[in-house]
């Protein structure tokens, strides 16, 4: 993670985004959206990350966060970590997966460019936090992020998509355990 990007004050909520290198569509099978699911669920059970607003599009990753008792840093470190190798497998085993040679050779050759890496690269490295110093820029994040598969057409509403909170924030149960902004 770049140095200009770290998240400072621990005890803040941050608005995070991050997306696949080159911004490669890897996020329109399901399957793989549900790696990053599990995967933010998990965090919360177990690393003390807490999740107020989540969205995945085809190609990166919006997240408001905040975290008690766990550095946020560290747990999107190993979130990213954790699914860029199980997506990388994910695609390998996929017998489905069209574009699984040209998919392959983007990570490797990334990889292989970065010395962080040992083999392939899934995530670009920055996450550009955004700290969340006020109940506006909580609000306009939060509508961003809900927005964004409204503005991309997927939906016409933002409750209908399913792989983001904003059914949660509609008044029903979406995929994350997510806690609700005030």
């Amino acid at each position: 993670m770049s140095r200009n990007y770290k998240i400072s004050d621990q005890s803040k909520l941050h608005f995070i985004s991050f997306a696949t290198i080159n911004w490669i569509d890897v996020f329109t099978r399901p399957s793989y959206k549900y790696i990053v699911v599990d995967s933010l669920n998990y965090c919360i059970k177990n690393k003390g990350l807490e999740v107020y607003a989540w969205c995945i599009m085809s190609n990166h990753v919006h997240l408001i966060i905040g975290s008690e008792t766990a550095n946020q840093s560290h747990i999107i470190r190993d979130l990213k970590k954790h699914t860029s190798k199980t997506i990388i497998k994910a695609i390998v085993d996929n017998p489905q997966e069209s574009r699984k040679e040209w998919m392959l050779w983007m990570f490797e050759r990334e990889g292989k460019r970065n010395s962080n890496n040992q083999d392939f690269q899934f995530w670009q490295q920055h996450n550009q936090p955004i700290e969340l110093s006020s109940n506006f820029m909580m609000e306009q994040k939060l509508n961003y992020i809900h927005n964004n598969p409204v503005e991309a057409g997927f939906v016409w509403e933002p409750q209908d998509y399913p792989y983001s909170s904003a059914i949660d924030y509609a008044g029903e149960k979406g995929m994350v355990d997510i806690i609700l902004l005030n």
